[in-house]
């Protein structure tokens, strides 16, 4: 069994060097994977299925070759791209998976997440997630005209962007508390998750189980993931050839 995973590229097209990241990631690491699991923020943004972009397209396109090869390809919706829905999912060969998802590989309970529901002590993002999340939001905000919601969606960066500048570092990490009781309450798997961009592998010893705790990396100009090979979990990273 050989499992990937990946977080937080935040693709855009103001960003070519993450979009040539995935494309020599899909190619070259991922190529022979059995599963690729992707844990949210793919995109930047994300405003509705019907906004076909080349962008997209492409990575669309990339992704669903990746599976006609054999490799399952599976989405889990980070903060950023959480409308994303089940026709784009189809044209990209993908799976969606909720928040969380509890996996089994060789034997070996894994958690994953996109890891912002740990991030309780930021309250005032945590009212706004339960509300975007909730299918009569949702509903009502793709029923909206395509460029209506694209304004939308580039005041609420501009205000998170400005919100998040005058937070503290802390508030924004995961809080310790939520993931014991998440661990606590999946019979103490390991957790894979994404959203901080604080790549590292923590231990947490929960009702004397230990617990490892897997932190993915955002992207930039090289591809940095987790694999689970032969066994285990390790951190590698690929980069296309300057």
């Amino acid at each position: 069994m050989k499992a990937l995973f990946i977080s937080d590229l935040h693709l855009c097209s103001d960003r070519p060097e993450t979009i040539r990241a995935l494309q020599h990631f899909v190619g070259e690491a991922a190529r022979d994977a059995d599963s690729l699991y992707i844990l949210g923020d793919l995109f930047e943004h994300w405003v509705g299925d019907d906004d076909i972009t080349p962008l997209n397209t492409l990575v669309a396109e990339a992704l669903a070759q990746l599976a006609e090869r054999g490799t399952a390809v599976h989405f889990m919706a980070g903060n950023r791209d959480f409308l994303l829905g089940d026709d784009y999912a189809r044209r990209a060969g993908m799976t969606r998976l909720t928040d969380p998802t509890l996996i089994v590989l060789d034997g070996q309970a894994v958690l994953l997440s996109h890891g912002d529901l740990l991030c309780t002590d930021d309250t005032a993002y945590q009212r706004f997630r339960q509300q975007v999340r909730s299918p009569e939001w949702q509903r009502a905000f793709l029923a909206r005209p395509l460029r209506e919601r694209k304004q939308f969606a580039a005041e609420m960066r501009r205000q998170s962007a400005l919100a998040n500048a005058g937070k503290p570092a802390r508030i924004m990490d995961v809080n310790p508390d939520a993931v014991t009781r998440l661990l606590r309450s999946q019979e103490y798997p390991t957790l894979i998750h994404g959203h901080t961009h604080r790549p590292a592998r923590h231990l947490h010893i929960v009702d004397q189980h230990n617990c490892e705790r897997w932190v993915l990396s955002d992207w930039h100009a090289d591809a940095r993931y987790l694999v689970w090979e032969a066994g285990k979990l390790e951190a590698r990273r690929s980069a296309p050839s300057s």
